[in-house]
């Protein structure tokens, strides 16, 4: 496999807690920026399901607890596996209930997001 691109996306989760929501949100930055304009071109026959693998690295403070199917459906192309690692950031927020909040923290998640391509 040959590495095509490397980006970085940043999420967060201001009430609810949810560490796979802010994993989701910083995958999703990440993909946000890459244009993979030359993929097709590169691939020629190949293609975009089976000959591209992308590995996204999430630094979240509970790792154990991040759904790894929800934030793999963020990725529109290619076999994905999410690897959940210990980081992330845990700040104090404002709690209001209403809006799903069980305390006043705030999550913030980091995606490191590798593109290969199989060929």
């Amino acid at each position: 496999m040959k590495k095509f691109i490397v980006e970085f996306g940043l999420g967060t989760d201001f009430h609810g807690q949810d560490v796979t929501k802010a994993a989701c949100k910083a995958a999703k930055d990440a993909i946000s920026r890459s244009c993979l304009c030359g993929l097709e071109d590169y691939l020629q026959n190949g293609s975009t399901e089976s000959d591209v693998v992308i590995e996204a690295r999430i630094a979240v403070s509970r790792p154990e607890d991040v759904d790894c199917v929800r934030v793999a459906e963020v990725f529109p192309v290619g076999r994905v596996s999410v690897v959940p690692v210990a980081g992330g950031l845990t700040v104090d927020g404002l709690c209001i209930p209403a809006f799903g909040d069980a305390d006043q923290s705030i999550e913030a998640a980091v995606a490191a997001v590798t593109v290969y391509i199989n060929k």
